[in-house]
C-alpha cells in the first residue's frame, strides 16, 4: 500500500499570510501579498487543485490513499476537505487548521470535529504563512493551549506540525517534545522531516538543531513525513533528489525507518516534479531502504498514524 502522507486539495487559493494575502490568478499563477509566483505548473487556466485532480494523480502513479492537510496558505476548505472525506472514506482522511488565538477557537475545533469528521489538526506555525507570521510570540505548549492536546488526545486525533525553518520562531523542538510527554497517547507528525537544510549540508550548527528535532522520533508518539524535500534542495539538484534522499538516509539511521512517512506536499510540489517522480525518487531510489523498510516508508507507517483511529 502507498500513501501520500501530505497533500492539499483547493478550489482556489484564498489564504492569508505574514506579507499579505494569497489569491488565485491564472495559469497556475497566485498573488502573494504584493507580489506573484508561479504556485503550480501552468496546467490550465484555473490555479485550483480540486480533489478530483489530487485522485488523479493518485490513480496514475498507483497511490492508495491521501492525508488531505491544510494550511493558511490555501486558505481554510474545511467544509470541502471534509466533503471529500465523505465521497471517498476509503481514499482519503482530513485535517483541519485552526487559529487557537481566534476567540472561537472551540467552537470551531467542536465543529470540525463533531460535524465535520476531521481527524486530523494540523498548526503551521512558520513565519511566512503561518502562527508566528501572525502571533510572533506564540508558543504551541502554552498553557492557554492544552485544551487543544487534552481534546485531541481523548478523542484519538492526530495532531500534526509544520515548524518551519530551522533558527525560526517557529521551530519550537522543546516545545513539541514538551506535548510529547504530556500526553503520551496522543499521535504527533512533524511535517517535511524537521525542515532538513538542504542547501547548507555541510553546516555543522544546523545540522546539529535539525537533529535535535529528528531525535523526537525516538519518542513513540513522534513521527514524521518527508513532504516537500524537493523544494529544499538546491536548485541545481533535480530528480532524483540526491540531496533530499541524503536526508532520509540520516534520518533512517537516527531514528528507524518506521518513522517516517513518504509525503508530496501536492500541488505546491508539482513545480518541483511531477507526482509519480515525487513518489520514485523514494520508491525507485532511496536504496539504502530495504524492501520492508521501504514498505513501512511509502505507506505502512501512515496506515498505522493516520488510519488508526478506523481499526
Amino acid at each position: 500500500m502507498i500513501i501520500d502522507s501530505h497533500a492539499h486539495i483547493m478550489t482556489a487559493v484564498h489564504g492569508t499570510s505574514a506579507t499579505g494575502p494569497t489569491r488565485s490568478l491564472s495559469w497556475g499563477k497566485v498573488r502573494w501579498g504584493d507580489k506573484t509566483i508561479q504556485l503550480l505548473p501552468p496546467f490550465n487556466e484555473s490555479t485550483t487543485f480540486p480533489a478530483e485532480a489530487l485522485l488523479a494523480q493518485m490513480d496514475w502513479a498507483g497511490v492508495e490513499r491521501a492525508v488531505l492537510l491544510q494550511g493558511p496558505f490555501y486558505g481554510e476548505a474545511n467544509a470541502y476537505v471534509a466533503s471529500a472525506v465523505e465521497r471517498w472514506p476509503d481514499r482519503f482522511v482530513g485535517a483541519f487548521a485552526p487559529d487557537p488565538q481566534a476567540p472561537n477557537a472551540q467552537e470551531i475545533f467542536k465543529r470540525c470535529v463533531e460535524e465535520y469528521g476531521l481527524r486530523i489538526v494540523k498548526f503551521e506555525l512558520t513565519e511566512p504563512t503561518g502562527l508566528t507570521g501572525r502571533y510572533p510570540d506564540l508558543r504551541i505548549d502554552a498553557p492557554q493551549f492544552s485544551w487543544i492536546f487534552e481534546a485531541a488526545q481523548r478523542d484519538g486525533l492526530v495532531v500534526t506540525f509544520d515548524l518551519g525553518k530551522i533558527g525560526s520562531r517557529a521551530y519550537q523542538t522543546e516545545a513539541v517534545a514538551s506535548i510529547a510527554e504530556r500526553y503520551p497517547d496522543l499521535q504527533i507528525v512533524i511535517a517535511h522531516l524537521a525542515q532538513p537544510p538542504t542547501n547548507e549540508s555541510g553546516n555543522a550548527e544546523l545540522n546539529a538543531i535539525w537533529e535535535e528535532q529528528i531525535l523526537l522520533g525516538h519518542r513513540a508518539n513522534v513521527s514524521f513525513d518527508l513532504s516537500a524535500l524537493p523544494a529544499y534542495s538546491p536548485s541545481y539538484d533535480e530528480y532524483p533528489y540526491a540531496a533530499a534522499q541524503d536526508y532520509i538516509r540520516r534520518a533512517a539511521q537516527l531514528i528507524g525507518a518506521g518513522k517516517i512517512m513518504w509525503g508530496t506536499d501536492v500541488p505546491g510540489l508539482l513545480t518541483s516534479g511531477s507526482y509519480r517522480q515525487l513518489l520514485n525518487f523514494v520508491r525507485l531510489h532511496c536504496d539504502f531502504l530495504s524492501a520492508g523498510e521501504k514498505a513501512q516508508v511509502l505507506g505502512l507507517n501512515a496506515l498505522r498514524v493516520y488510519w488508526s483511529f478506523s481499526s
